[in-house]
């Protein structure tokens, strides 16, 4: 297998007119965390948009394993392996926990053998869920659906996890949770996860590389360790 998963060249998109993405360029690796950052508004939801095909590009090239994207539904894009959690979490309030947990496997077709072995991992990962599986998703606080939201996309058996924001209005201790549970995700099941993240700190402490956007172009990129106080004072400090 590649030891590339993801490769974005040169993504170029618009919104409403205003360009927003000026020739996006970076590469996820197999096995790893790559951190996508920057402030806000300077497109890293639009690249995570774009990459799943909720954002039209008008040009440039998105490869998962070497298959190209660009053509693709989005629902073609999560069957390659492409598993998305949105900023918001965006489960299903009047659901179950375990309806909305489903949701995810059947609409992707996935067997009910894997998707038992999928839910003793999720329950594993996030022991709260198994607790409250009868409960309304909109009853659970909001580190508990982001727990919900990242177990759905994991019942999807995702080659790429995609996780917008997902420390955002999270208490500390759900963080630590979400943060041990992409450790494991890498360490043992060998996933590769991109995450778009502002908290700097969770970052530097899970993650393996990095690029930084700024106007919609990458300005800097390395391994975790070359991301200088010079940069973050650069590019991300507001």
């Amino acid at each position: 297998m590649s030891s590339t998963v993801l490769e974005i060249f040169d993504i170029q998109a618009a919104i409403g007119g205003s360009q927003i993405l000026r020739g996006v360029t970076f590469t996820v690796p197999a096995k790893s965390v790559f951190c996508l950052m920057g402030r806000n508004g300077v497109g890293k939801t639009s690249t995570l948009k774009a990459i799943t095909g909720l954002l039209p590009i008008s040009s440039g090239k998105m490869e998962i394993y070497g298959k190209g994207l660009t053509k693709l539904a989005s629902e073609d894009r999560a069957r390659l392996g492409i598993g998305y959690v949105p900023q918001g979490r965006e489960i299903f309030p009047q659901m179950t926990v375990e309806e909305n947990l489903l949701i995810g496997a059947v609409a992707q077709g996935v067997k009910p053998a894997s998707v038992s072995k999928q839910l003793d991992r999720i329950y594993s990962l996030f022991p709260i869920l198994k607790e409250f599986l009868p409960r309304k998703g909109g009853m659970l606080s909001g580190g508990q659906q982001q727990q919900l939201a990242i177990g759905r996309a994991l019942l999807t058996e995702p080659k790429l996890l995609i996780l917008d924001e997902p420390t955002e209005g999270i208490q500390p201790n759900i963080i630590d949770q979400i943060g041990h549970a992409i450790r494991l995700l890498r360490e043992e099941d060998g996933m590769s996860i991109l995450l778009v993240e502002q908290y700097l700190d969770f970052c530097r402490e899970f993650g393996d590389s990095f690029s930084i956007l700024e106007r919609g172009r990458v300005t800097a990129a390395g391994q975790m360790e070359a991301l200088t106080d010079t940069i973050i004072k650069k590019y991300l400090t507001v």
